[in-house]
């Protein structure tokens, strides 16, 4: 990929709050001087694209400043960090995850991101409590995967065209909250995000999808 290619993949506006450059950062890439870079640029264009236009710009809508931890990975440096232990899975588990420009299993378009929301950190760290979060996008957003991790709450937060529905969390309580068949999976789950700060949020998520 030339510099002219390159250049113009990182202007790439996916949506009002994001570019493509802003997904390309991989503190593995950096680490061991790899580029971080797709094979197949308009795949991982449309991939990303879904992510923020569905989810990432409503979660910017309603809480504020979302921070990108980790989001796209080539194959080789996905392949690099799963090698080495560094908290990447395999490349066929990553395919319509991290590693945008290749479909899943199931021929299924996805994209990852390892988000923080700025707003939520403090209200985090006070309470422990990841669930309130993960039942207001479960009820209001189209994800297909959130997995809660311990510093400051961080989101892999996956956007697919066959959404899987599931919620997990290497936060106490772990493991799995939610998936399809689940007793709680389609029920209520208002009473856990009923608090001034998600009644704001919310009141400026439906803004948003109205607009």
């Amino acid at each position: 990929m030339s510099y002219a290619v390159l250049e113009k993949l990182g202007r790439e506006r996916l949506s009002p709050n994001f570019f493509f450059r802003d997904f390309l950062y991989s503190e593995i890439a950096n680490y061991y001087r790899m580029s971080n870079l797709p094979h197949f640029p308009d795949i991982a264009i449309e991939a990303a694209r879904g992510l923020c236009v569905n989810l990432l710009e409503p979660l910017t809508a309603a809480f504020g400043k979302i921070s990108i931890r980790s989001a796209y990975r080539s194959p080789e440096v996905n392949e690099l960090g799963n090698s080495k232990g560094l908290n990447c899975a395999s490349n066929a588990s990553n395919y319509s995850g991290h590693i945008y420009d290749y479909r899943d299993s199931d021929g299924a378009l996805g994209a990852t991101a390892t988000i923080v929301i700025n707003s939520y950190v403090d209200q985090f760290e006070s309470t422990g409590d990841w669930r309130s979060m993960a039942w207001f996008i479960h009820d209001h957003l189209p994800y297909s995967s959130q997995y809660y991790f311990p510093k400051l709450c961080a989101l892999n937060l996956t956007w697919s065209e066959n959404p899987k529905r599931t919620i997990d969390s290497y936060v106490q309580p772990k493991g799995t909250l939610t998936k399809p068949g689940m007793a709680n999976h389609d029920s209520s789950h208002a009473d856990a995000y009923d608090t001034p700060y998600f009644h704001t949020a919310l009141k400026n998520l439906k803004a948003f999808l109205t607009e």
